[in-house]
Order: structure tokens, then C-alpha cells, then sequence
């Protein structure tokens, strides 16, 4: 059995990172656990550049938390301003002991009201639930799933990432032994 250790608790990134590693390895058995890591960025990463930084920090720190496994996932969300609007997406980082794969969600352009509560310092997920009244959205379907009407939902956003950040690793003899 592989161990995977996800820096985050969040039910919606375990679950995403659950369903990324079984559909790239359905006949690998795994044992997943979450830790809570800082991801050593801001609370609310305002540039792409931020937003990967902070998935390779979490998917470090939870390495320097649980040493023994096989497997590290760093997931982080992140906005970048792009002209007048933020554009939304996140980052997943898978680590092993030697090697790392990492792979960047859809991204897209979040509304006018929630754009203007995070330019004025709140994180994305505060400003989610003030416009739409909620409580703890980025733990269920996060502004992917209420702005697509859960079509797309928060957990559906992270996984292909999961799985486009698996590439490397069902690749490894084009990846790494180059």
C-alpha cells in the first residue's frame, strides 16, 4: 500500500486528490492522509508565480511533517490580475522522494464583486461568502461550483489537476530517466 499525504484537512482537496491518484493508478491500493501545513505565501496569492510557490511549500512542508510515504500533494489557489479583472485557478504539486509533477487547474474570471472584496485584502473564499451569503464555501463547492451552478464543482476543478499532475509518475521512463 503507497502512502499519500495532502497538505491540506480540507475534505474538498483530500477527495480531489483521492480521485486523481485512483484513476491514474485504479489498480494501486492507497492510504491517504491530510495534514495541515503554511503553505509560506500570502493568505491569498495574487500572481501564478505565488500561487505554484505555494503548492511546492505545502507538498514540502507536509514531506518535513509525515517523512515517510511515498507521495506528497500541495494544492493552492490563487488569483492574478489580469488588466481590470482576477483571473481564478490553482495549483497541484505531487512530490516523491525524487522527483516532483505539477499541473495548473481551468482557470477563469471571477465577477466584478468578488474581484473587488479581494482588492481590498480579503482571501477568495471570505469574499465568496459574502457575495453569495454562504458560510465555508471553499470547503464544499467553492466560487467554481456557485458560479457554474455546481456543474463544475470545486472538487471536479482539483482533481484532473491531481491528474495532469500525475503524468510524470505513470511516465516516469519519459520523465525521468532523461
Amino acid at each position: 500500500m503507497k502512502k499519500v499525504v495532502i497538505a491540506s484537512k480540507n475534505p474538498v482537496k483530500i477527495q480531489a486528490v483521492k480521485n486523481g491518484f485512483e484513476k491514474m493508478f485504479p489498480k494501486e491500493i492507497f492510504e491517504f492522509i491530510g495534514v495541515s501545513v503554511l503553505s509560506n505565501v500570502s493568505d491569498q496569492p495574487l500572481s501564478n508565480k505565488e500561487t505554484l510557490l505555494g503548492a511546492i511549500n505545502r507538498a514540502n512542508n507536509a514531506c518535513k511533517e509525515i517523512k515517510e510515504a511515498d507521495f506528497w500533494v500541495g494544492i493552492e489557489g490563487g488569483v492574478e490580475e489580469m488588466g481590470e479583472e482576477l483571473e481564478d485557478f490553482s495549483w497541484v504539486v505531487v512530490k516523491s522522494p525524487l522527483q516532483y509533477g505539477k499541473a495548473k487547474t481551468g482557470s477563469f474570471y471571477l465577477p466584478n464583486g468578488i474581484s473587488n472584496l479581494i482588492k481590498q485584502g480579503k482571501e477568495l473564499g471570505d469574499a465568496i461568502d459574502i457575495v453569495f451569503s454562504r458560510s465555508n464555501a471553499k470547503q464544499q463547492n467553492g466560487a467554481v461550483g456557485l458560479l457554474t451552478g455546481d456543474i463544475i464543482d470545486r472538487t471536479s476543478f482539483y482533481t484532473e489537476a491531481v491528474v495532469l499532475a500525475l503524468i510524470p509518475f505513470k511516465n516516469s521512463d519519459l520523465y525521468f530517466n532523461n
